[in-house]
């Protein structure tokens, strides 16, 4: 095994290492984990707010056992594979050890380790961007146009993992029209075209016949999220994602104009500029913009290799790897949840000056939103998972959930496989079992809508009564409550069939 390979081994182990050890026992699963592990269940061409990518690995973990183990297993791997990518880009610019060890260092230590931590679109999302990129540098240096089949592959399963990548489609575009591409003579881009647009066309297809979804899920995002997102937070967020290789990446921008040997992948340097403004100007969350920037690393080693390879300035180059490093210890206090709730709390001054207790409503908590997202959700389970189970002797029971997260959530610590909590809320409206006779209802409520739940609902049932309610005040769900409403006096298959129409035809 040559030395090359014995490094890119040790960094994939320590990339694997610390995903596992930056993730304190106390915090659970993540909101977002939970929709996607139940929509391998439920596998489709489309979902109301990703493609379907996700739902195939999801798929799998559930096949092998949904264990915690696997499911942080995929991000980890898909950040793995990211730094693979870096280092065949920096062999394909001609970098030498120290740049592939500086590249690997810079992708490793930085905000990706955190981005990576949870199972979501995002981690599989980065490395499409990375590998898009590295496929075009591949062509760039050979003209072979098997590239550009290999090149619109990627696009399509980037496509069809997370609609992110179409901003990275829009910062390429024009970019090979400002430096005036060959490829557009070429006739196989125009068919590696078309094969992207038959991988994704079942995709496309779904998103007809469902009234095309994505354009209201987007909407609802700009009214109740993008709002919140102020430009100059988004611009400060990418100096904080790779602060340790800030200079790595600069130096690769910088290369792209002024050194020589770049010159025939200057269309690099505009995709960056056009992609991020694009970001910019429709105030796009700033993790958004994550995966434009591992390729502009391998440009950066590369340029600094060779800026630094002469007489005494090789000195320099262990002191320039120790430098994504360092810049790692500051973050590791503050960036990851490997602290207690009970020490952020007693520390909240510093996370509140680096903002990372604002919310997308853009007000501070008091923890970051992804940790108290990650928090009460046993709780939630496990006291209607009792509740269920002494209602299993009376007849059917419908647990209703006001979001995603408290039916993903009851549905994955459930001991009980057949509990099916569904909601309203995201594709669990598309996930009621109509086919079953209910006589019972549990319906959890989140805290700032319990207060007439009882008076509403009571009526059309012979008891009804609290039976619990979410108690760790540090989670999001804090005070989210259980009620139960048991022998219904009405249809309830029939309510629930109006309302999911009501709910499907609402703007």
């Amino acid at each position: 095994m040559t030395r090359k390979s014995l490094l890119l081994i040790s960094f994939i182990i320590a990339k694997f290492v610390l995903q596992y050890v930056l993730v304190n026992p106390v915090y659970e699963l993540h909101r977002d984990e939970f929709l996607h592990l139940d929509q391998g269940k439920h596998l489709a061409w489309g979902f109301l707010s990703v493609p379907p990518v996700t739902s195939w690995i999801s798929y799998f973990i559930n096949l092998f056992g949904n264990s915690i183990f696997l499911i942080r297993f995929f991000p980890a791997l898909f950040g793995s594979l990211t730094i693979i990518v870096v280092w065949k880009a920096i062999e394909e610019l001609k970098g030498n050890v120290f740049a592939l060890v500086l590249g690997a260092t810079s992708v490793l230590f930085s905000a990706l380790l955190r981005l990576n931590i949870l199972y979501q679109p995002n981690s599989l999302d980065v490395l499409c961007w990375t590998t898009v990129c590295f496929i075009l540098i591949k062509y760039c240096n050979s003209q072979i146009n098997k590239w550009l089949y290999f090149g619109m592959t990627v696009l399509a399963l980037g496509f069809l993992n997370k609609y992110n990548i179409v901003f990275l489609i829009a910062g390429l575009f024009p970019a090979f029209l400002l430096t005036r591409q060959s490829v557009f003579k070429n006739k196989h881009f125009y068919l590696s075209i078309l094969l992207f647009l038959i991988l994704i066309l079942p995709n496309l297809i779904w998103q007809y016949n469902n009234h095309f979804p994505v354009y209201h899920h987007m909407r609802e995002l700009a009214k109740t999220q993008l709002v919140y997102v102020k430009r100059w937070d988004f611009i400060k967020d990418q100096l904080y994602y790779f602060i340790g290789s800030l200079f790595v990446i600069f130096s690769g921008l910088y290369s792209l104009v002024f050194y020589p040997p770049f010159k025939k992948y200057r269309i690099f340097f505009f995709t960056f500029w056009i992609t991020l403004t694009v970001f910019i100007w429709l105030r796009g969350k700033s993790y958004y913009a994550m995966g434009l920037y591992p390729i502009y690393i391998a440009f950066g080693a590369v340029y600094l290799e060779r800026l630094i390879n002469t007489d005494w300035k090789k000195y320099l180059q262990p002191i320039v790897v120790l430098i994504p490093v360092l810049f790692f210890f500051p973050m590791y206090q503050l960036m990851f949840p490997n602290k207690s709730p009970e020490y952020i709390l007693n520390h909240s001054g510093l996370y509140e000056k680096y903002g990372l207790l604002r919310w997308e409503d853009g007000k501070n908590h008091a923890l970051p939103q992804d940790y108290a997202d990650m928090l009460g959700w046993k709780e939630l389970a496990q006291k209607t998972d009792s509740i269920y189970s002494r209602l299993a002797s009376q007849g059917q029971t419908l647990i209703l959930c006001d979001n995603y997260g408290q039916a993903g959530a009851i549905n994955y610590y459930s001991k009980n496989n057949s509990i099916g909590a569904v909601s309203f809320n995201a594709d669990y409206i598309n996930w009621f079992q109509l086919d079953k006779k209910y006589v019972n209802l549990i319906r959890i409520k989140t805290f700032e809508k319990v207060s007439k739940e009882l008076e509403t609902t009571s009526p059309y049932f012979e008891k009804s009564y609290i039976s619990g309610n979410v108690t760790n005040i540090l989670a999001r769900e804090f005070g989210t409550t259980i009620f139960v409403f048991e022998n219904a006096n009405v249809d309830i298959k029939q309510r629930i069939k109006n309302e999911i129409a009501l709910v499907k035809n609402s703007p």
